[in-house]
């Protein structure tokens, strides 16, 4: 099917539109003439009878009409029908009539003052060719000029048919010859950009559009390397810098704890900064796996279902003083290719607003091996907030209760799912709650 989207097949249609009114221009210039110049046949022609006629007949010719040849009639204007009569002008005129034989013809009339005599002068022209006159017209005198007109005419119009006809396909063939050399510097200047060439010397030379295309792309090309690279060397200091602190704050708290056996409300705290430290870590692990390009990362073989555990038992805190279950349904162990750490971040921001945002009920993630489902009974998404749900620093705040959160967890997890070509959906529970899916496709 043709498409009229690309640039290539806009520029051939426009050419091909552009001949085609030229075509018809010609058509309307070569209809407006072939009537003038017939015109101009049948006035001369009558003219031409009418003296001869007069110099033979002049007595008769002031009282009776007079028809000296084929289709031919002179008449006396006293004496002339009615009907030509009133409309007839000094202008030779032209009207379709139907002759007695039930055949549709043109009629050709004016008036005339010739030698202080006023006349009316029609020609019935019934399109007749040489070929079929009758024999004892064929004198020259006597044929009439207009069916040797028509004969040319129609030889003419064959012509001009052929003409047109050539006229298109040429446009046609220089058109797509065309539109392939104007849009040869784009595909050009495509096949550089998916190539991640980082300069255009060949099209940013260009004195046209597409060498200023070409510069416009190269130069945003160096900004977006020199936004990547700082931001690179921010993710990567940051992390440098972290990890550190979060090791020694690990190291304490294990300390501590050994140390608190005997205080368990001190030992729940302890606790609590040593799991919080650990997650600190695998978030900044999982952000810098995300400011890597997808290609450039190794995915090992892992066990969704033993990450699933995992999360929900290192979430379990949440539903401490809730009356929500958590359960996992999985036929069997599950596999699939991915950075752990990606996984656990994904899942367990999944898992952890569906414990933060059920007071009652239950939590249930569903393995197969197409995708994985959190499906909640809390207090589900509002349609308001449904266009923002994956907005960054978007969040449910609801009254009756209390949620931390800075609203980036799903922005996240959004991004994870663009990052390894998965793909997240949500769908809201008819009996209250939201379910969210991974869609991480056939498990290997």
């Amino acid at each position: 099917m043709f498409n009229t989207d690309t640039i290539a097949n806009k520029f051939r249609l426009s050419y091909l539109l552009f001949t085609i009114l030229l075509c018809a221009t010609f058509i309307a210039i070569f209809e407006v003439a072939e009537d003038k110049i017939e015109a101009l046949l049948v006035q001369s022609y009558l003219l031409q009878q009418l003296q001869l006629t007069t110099e033979v007949a002049e007595a008769s010719l002031q009282s009776t009409p007079v028809t000296p040849g084929l289709g031919v009639s002179i008449y006396p204007l006293s004496s002339a029908p009615q009907a030509l009569k009133a409309q007839a002008t000094s202008d030779i005129q032209k009207k379709s009539v139907v002759t007695k034989k039930g055949q549709e013809a043109d009629l050709y009339f004016f008036n005339y003052h010739y030698e202080g005599h006023d006349y009316l002068l029609s020609y019935l022209d019934t399109g007749a060719t040489p070929q079929q006159l009758p024999a004892r017209y064929g004198d020259s005198d006597q044929y009439p000029v207009l069916a040797l007109f028509e004969e040319l005419e129609a030889i003419f119009l064959r012509a001009l048919v052929g003409v047109i006809l050539l006229s298109i396909l040429m446009a046609f063939i220089f058109s797509y010859l065309s539109s392939k050399a104007i849009i040869k510097p784009l595909l050009d200047l495509k096949d550089a950009v998916e190539a991640d060439q980082h300069n255009f010397d060949e099209l940013t030379d260009l004195p046209s559009e597409v060498g200023i295309l070409a510069r416009a792309i190269d130069d945003k090309n160096n900004k977006l390397e020199q936004y990547l690279k700082r931001e690179q060397l921010f993710t990567g200091d940051v992390s440098h810098e972290l990890r550190t602190p979060l090791t020694i704050i690990m190291g304490a708290s294990e300390v501590l704890q050994a140390q608190l056996s005997d205080h368990p409300k001190a030992l729940e705290f302890t606790q609590r900064i040593n799991t919080t430290a650990k997650e600190t870590s695998e978030i900044i692990s999982a952000l810098l796996l995300l400011s890597r390009a997808p290609e450039k990362l190794d995915a090992p073989k892992i066990c969704i279902n033993h990450i699933a555990q995992s999360e929900v038992t290192r979430l379990s805190y949440l539903l401490q003083y809730k009356r929500v279950t958590c359960r996992i349904e999985a036929a069997e162990d599950y596999h699939t290719f991915v950075r752990p750490e990606l996984l656990k971040m994904a899942l367990g921001n999944l898992i952890k607003n569906a414990f933060q945002y059920t007071d009652s009920g239950e939590v249930v993630i569903v393995i197969d091996e197409q995708s994985i489902s959190v499906s909640d009974t809390g207090l589900g998404i509002p349609d308001h907030m449904m266009p923002l749900l994956y907005k960054r620093f978007e969040r449910i705040e609801p009254k009756e209760l209390k949620v931390e959160g800075s609203g980036l967890g799903l922005s996240i997890v959004q991004r994870i799912m663009s990052h390894l070509g998965w793909r997240l959906t949500h769908s809201s529970n008819k009996a209250g709650g939201s379910t969210f899916t991974i869609h991480y496709g056939q498990a290997r």
